[in-house]
């Protein structure tokens, strides 16, 4: 399985933020669409991914007044990518050596979703009972062995 099919399976829909929006806003969007990553765009490039991990960095940091920090202030600069063609197993190895619960998915400076370990635990979680639907089914389907006396 390659990241552009666990993307298709998905869907493609972003959260974006922009660096000088305050982190509340961004916790604030965070709650409302239910997710645990916006990517970060300035001038339409992404600049960084905010993640409830720096979200909590800046919370620490930034003490009663976290809220008034800036997405800039907070968010990973410049997080390692994936491309549409990656394999399933190099993804889990690269999110998994880098701890980068969200990882985006660039094709040529184009940005085409974000996936996240949940995804990926949903997708080997689907292939393998696609592997496992198929084996009993090969195994029930069997020729049996003639008996020749």
């Amino acid at each position: 399985m390659q990241v552009s099919e666990i993307l298709a399976i998905k869907g493609k829909v972003l959260y974006t933020i922009a660096p000088t929006r305050s982190l509340s806003e961004a916790v604030a969007i965070m709650n409302e669409q239910d997710v645990g990553s916006l990517v970060v765009f300035e001038h339409g490039r992404m600049v960084g991914m905010l993640t409830f991990r720096e979200v909590l960095h800046g919370v620490q940091a930034g003490g009663a007044a976290w809220g008034a920090r800036t997405v800039a202030e907070a968010m990973l600069r410049e997080p390692l990518s994936a491309s549409p063609n990656m394999a399933l197993d190099e993804l889990r190895r690269h999110m998994i050596d880098h701890h980068q619960r969200y990882m985006p998915v660039m094709d040529e400076g184009t940005l085409l979703g974000v996936i996240s370990f949940h995804d990926v635990a949903k997708a080997v979680l689907e292939e393998q009972s696609f592997e496992n639907r198929m084996l009993k089914n090969y195994i029930r389907n069997w020729p049996e062995e003639s008996e020749e006396a």
